[in-house]
């Protein structure tokens, strides 16, 4: 498993002299006197014969230029108000599938970015889109070899450029993308709990996995409940895992995340038909997104910071043990749950989770909470191609949503915020005596009203988090990050490449 690493070099007359590399790749709104001859004149001689130059991507092969071949891949439009540093990422995308195809190993990245301040970390989001398009899944990997990711350094040319940092970002990405795109058996929850104790293995993050049927069910019920059909498959039963990163020195503040870590989700009961269960090995996209920070975390290791993450691992599967709609659960803060429906299992699994890192967040130093999940189509359907950011009155009066939303827009990691209402919390009230929450509606989450911002209410309540809200002695800060339409690409959770979201707007925003 290994990542392209990124190589800067600080001399563009250098670099563009170097002969070891063997493409270079010119990322930039313009290429009319953008670089030193010979390498201008060369651009605009073939731009008077290819109509093409600066509107979609162009390969020249000349034996006047160092590296023998040259790619202009155009950012298009970077002036209007809705224009951001994607224009790089998608640009840089675009030019790594051709230099694969040109079958080049070793590319020389050029970025002539823009002045504006949105396109600051320019060069960093171009290695990250060079390197997203570079990716190929583990299992294609471990079927074909590693010679299917041929490209294994990346030269990248800039001043003041933090080269450990950009490679600690990708390799969070990618080890979140290896997580999320795995298909069910190959990342079935114990092999989910393998694959992060082999990447953590000898670090400085302490891996904790449960694997104790009888532990699981007494602490974790709602997560049990979920897991119930799976228990009789072992290769299928649950995991928890916790993974626990502490700085030397003082702490300063404390991260402390939950992951969604569903590894197959039939639906349960109500069942998911009509086609919408293929790329539901996907739906382990939030816990994939918190293993893969946390190996960022890891890289960088940052002073002052403690970051926890637990993972719920679990199968949504059917049979004769599977939970259904009207049960009534008791999570382990004591909350009792009804059942609404048994595709809306990955609030459940977190649930316990999170109550439980609610009650060690009462000792640690200024914690802030979260929950990462592919949680809902109506994410998706409300907010696109975007994460979606949903706080307490905590997290919304520390602007920790908006830190999150400004830095995100910065590397190429876009989020929106949404506000929790009152509506939420009354959605899931308790309509009997029977029990004290709804954990959903019978619909789709895509046409119910505030389908996305009434689970964080849920979410609240369940782990006893609303208990520690604004008007209480003891706050706590609770983001809820809902990733079901920014965690993969172009929507395709069947064949979509996983985007590893929110992985650069989490360290941009509490880590760098």
């Amino acid at each position: 498993m290994a990542y392209p690493t990124p190589i800067v070099i600080s001399d563009l007359s250098h670099a563009l002299s170097d002969q070891s590399y063997d493409v270079l790749v010119v990322i930039s709104s313009s290429f009319q006197n953008a670089l030193p001859e010979p390498f201008d004149q060369l651009i605009t001689t073939h731009s008077q014969f290819d109509e093409r130059v600066g509107k979609e991507p162009v390969a020249i092969v000349t034996e006047e230029l160092p590296q023998k071949r040259l790619v202009l891949a155009p950012t298009g439009s970077l002036h209007n108000y809705f224009d951001d540093v994607r224009r790089y990422f998608e640009a840089a995308q675009n030019a790594a599938k051709m230099v694969l195809n040109m079958g080049a190993k070793k590319p020389l990245l050029v970025v002539l970015k823009s002045d504006l301040p949105a396109y600051e970390h320019a060069e960093t989001v171009s290695y990250l889109g060079f390197c997203q398009a570079l990716w190929q899944p583990l299992e294609a990997r471990e079927a074909l070899g590693e010679s299917i990711e041929p490209i294994k350094m990346i030269g990248l040319v800039g001043k003041h450029l933090e080269q450990a940092q950009m490679a600690a970002l990708e390799h969070g990405k990618y080890i979140a993308r290896d997580l999320c795109g795995t298909e069910p058996e190959r990342m079935s929850p114990p092999r989910f709990a393998e694959y992060c104790e082999d990447v953590f293995s000898e670090s400085n993050v302490k891996v904790n996995v449960i694997d104790d049927m009888r532990v699981l069910q007494q602490d974790f019920p709602l997560l049990w409940s979920v897991a119930r059909a799976s228990i009789e498959v072992e290769r299928h039963q649950p995991r928890v895992i916790r993974l626990e990163y502490v700085p030397e020195g003082d702490v300063n503040k404390t991260l402390m995340l939950v992951g969604k870590g569903i590894v197959y989700d039939t639906g349960g009961v109500d069942l998911k038909v009509g086609g919408y269960m293929a790329g539901m090995s996907r739906d382990k996209g939030g816990a994939a997104a918190v293993a893969g920070f946390m190996k960022t975390v890891s890289e960088l290791a940052p002073q002052g910071v403690k970051v926890v993450a637990e993972i719920a691992a679990v199968r949504n599967s059917i049979g004769a043990e599977a939970f259904v709609p009207d049960e009534i659960i008791t999570g382990h803060s004591g909350v009792r749950v009804r059942i609404g429906n048994t595709d809306a299992e990955g609030r459940l699994v977190m649930a316990d989770l999170l109550s439980r890192l609610r009650e060690e967040a009462l000792d640690e130093v200024n914690p802030v909470l979260f929950t990462v999940a592919t949680l809902t189509g109506h994410a998706a359907r409300a907010i696109g191609p975007y994460t979606a950011l949903v706080e307490n009155g905590v997290s919304k009066s520390h602007g920790l949503g908006h830190a999150m939303e400004t830095w995100g827009d910065l590397f190429g990691d876009p989020c929106e915020v949404s506000r929790s209402r009152r509506e939420d919390y009354d959605f899931v009230k308790p309509r009997t005596k029977a029990d004290d929450l709804l954990s959903s509606n019978n619909a789709a989450s895509a046409v119910t009203a505030r389908g996305h911002q009434f689970p964080m209410a849920f979410l609240a309540v369940v782990s006893g988090l609303d208990k520690h809200d604004l008007n209480s002695d003891l706050p706590l800060p609770y983001m809820h990050i809902d990733i079901a339409g920014s965690g993969v690409e172009n929507g395709d959770w069947q064949h979509g490449k996983p985007t590893a979201a929110p992985v650069s707007a989490l360290y941009s925003a509490f880590i760098r």
